[in-house]
């Protein structure tokens, strides 16, 4: 009898949160992507697991919002330097990685 009962209350709560997660969807007056900062805080963090802490060597990052909705975010690197810079953007409405690369 508490077998059924667990596999119950198991069913309803999965039932429940399924139903929650996609009834509930973000607004177009939000923005997850809000200022330049937080732009170059995401950015960073997606990068340094894919290129390595070495990538904060590309240090100061640039951030410039593309036709108002699209992130564009590029590291730099010093005249002097032999190598590239990492460019990554990202949606400003819903923080959607949308392109992640690394210059030569």
């Amino acid at each position: 009898m508490k077998v059924i009962n667990y596999k119950f209350i198991l069913m309803f709560f999965l039932t429940t949160c399924f139903t929650f997660c996609t009834t509930i969807k973000p607004t177009g007056d939000i923005n997850y992507v809000p200022n330049e900062e937080t732009a170059i805080k995401i950015a960073e963090t997606i990068l340094i697991p894919i290129y390595g802490n070495e990538v904060l060597t590309k240090r100061p990052f640039t951030a410039k919002l593309i036709n108002g909705n699209i992130w564009h975010i590029e590291g730099s690197i010093g005249l002097d330097e032999l190598g590239g810079i990492p460019i990554i953007e990202i949606q400003k409405k819903d923080c959607k990685i949308l392109r992640v690369t690394h210059t030569k």
